[in-house]
């Protein structure tokens, strides 16, 4: 057993109740039962844990009433030393705070949209020299690639992708798998590679492990998945439907009944695609939530699902003019109709989807942003 585990499970000492109890008078002296986040930071300055809560109050002493070591809380507290929480203006900007407040520091005990990840899923492109793509359910610590989605049903995406990569030979082996082009010189001695690759030798995939394929070659059939995928090339199933349309001349109804599952997985991704594409945009408004009072009411500037903007909601003149400027300021820059994500984004469209279809009527708040 681990040292920080053996810790995590140690008896209750007469310091660590004393320390719990100073926590509970604190959160009883001086916490409101209102949105906001709170962290617990470890005796080495390590904030171990971030929250969020619409009644802040309750929530904090909700710590204090749970069971050891059953429960996550109770755990986390024992090994806190310090409790601190920072009133929000509305339960969205507590959600927001949260997500940021997880993203830089990164506590150990954090789980970010975890029930979120568990319905949604993203095509991911792969980067080196046959790049290719993979299905995830988040960007993890990758926040510099790039995202197709957030599509619902991960295991009908994973087979639309397969398809998609049948049908344009793109591999779907271990990114670190070493690559051998065609073209490429052998400069030093390498070892001895893989005498064959399945999904090649039944023709679905063009081979660059084993220098079956032109680097050109292989770039190509990428780009036209990637044209697929964001909208500027029809499915590349044409060879499907036609070899469908043979098997039922045949009257070979089995492989015809194959063929046509085949042609609606990638006509399936497609429609998403489509789908997708509409809904990002439609996620695009200015958002006001109130506070408590006038003052505390806040502005969102929602562009494609992510938060580009927010201010306190103008209540005078000079602050609208303030306000539209910043708006056609985000809106100034062209952009294609959407259908990727930035990694470092992912989790906030995740957030702003989520929290917009758990609360619908929240969008009578909206107003859509002009084209």
């Amino acid at each position: 057993m681990s040292p920080r585990r053996r810790r995590r499970h140690a008896p209750m000492t007469k310091a660590i109740e004393m320390r719990i109890d100073q926590m509970r008078a604190e959160v009883k002296d001086g916490a409101r039962d209102v949105p906001g986040t709170y962290r617990m930071t470890s005796a080495e300055g390590e904030v171990i844990y971030v929250g969020k809560s619409k009644t802040l109050r309750t929530r904090l002493l909700s710590y204090f009433r749970a069971s050891y070591p059953r429960d996550k809380g109770a755990r986390i507290l024992r090994e806190a030393t310090s409790l601190t929480w920072t009133p929000a203006p509305s339960e969205f900007a507590a959600l927001l705070e949260e997500l940021r407040l997880i993203k830089r520091l990164r506590p150990r005990y954090n789980v970010m949209m975890k029930r979120d990840a568990r319905y949604h899923a993203f095509v991911r492109l792969t980067g080196g020299p046959a790049p290719m793509l993979q299905v995830v359910r988040g960007a993890g610590a990758d926040e510099t690639g790039v995202y197709y989605g957030p599509f619902r049903g991960v295991y009908q995406l994973v087979e639309a992708v397969r398809e998609l990569n049948d049908l344009l030979g793109l591999r779907d082996c271990k990114p670190s798998l070493p690559m051998f082009f065609a073209d490429q010189p052998d400069l030093l001695p390498l070892p001895p590679r893989t005498p064959g690759c399945i999904r090649h030798e039944i023709g679905k995939c063009l081979g660059p492990c084993i220098a079956a394929v032109r680097e050109a070659d292989y770039h190509a059939a990428f780009a036209a998945a990637r044209d697929f995928l964001e909208g500027r090339a029809e499915a590349p199933h044409a060879p499907l439907r036609a070899q469908m349309a043979a098997a039922s001349e045949a009257l070979d109804f089995e492989r015809a009944a194959l063929l046509r599952d085949k042609v609606a997985r990638v006509d399936s991704l497609q429609a998403q695609l489509g789908r997708l594409r509409f809904a990002l945009e439609s996620l695009s408004f200015v958002y006001e939530v109130p506070g408590d009072d006038a003052a505390s009411a806040r502005s969102y500037v929602v562009r494609r699902g992510r938060v580009r903007h927010e201010a306190p909601t103008p209540r005078s003149a000079a602050e609208r003019r303030a306000f539209t400027a910043a708006v056609d300021e985000i809106l100034a820059p062209s952009e294609p109709v959407p259908t990727t994500v930035p990694g470092h984004e992912v989790d906030e469209v995740l957030l702003v989807a989520a929290w917009f279809k758990r609360h619908p009527k929240e969008l009578e708040r909206t107003t859509p942003l002009r084209p």
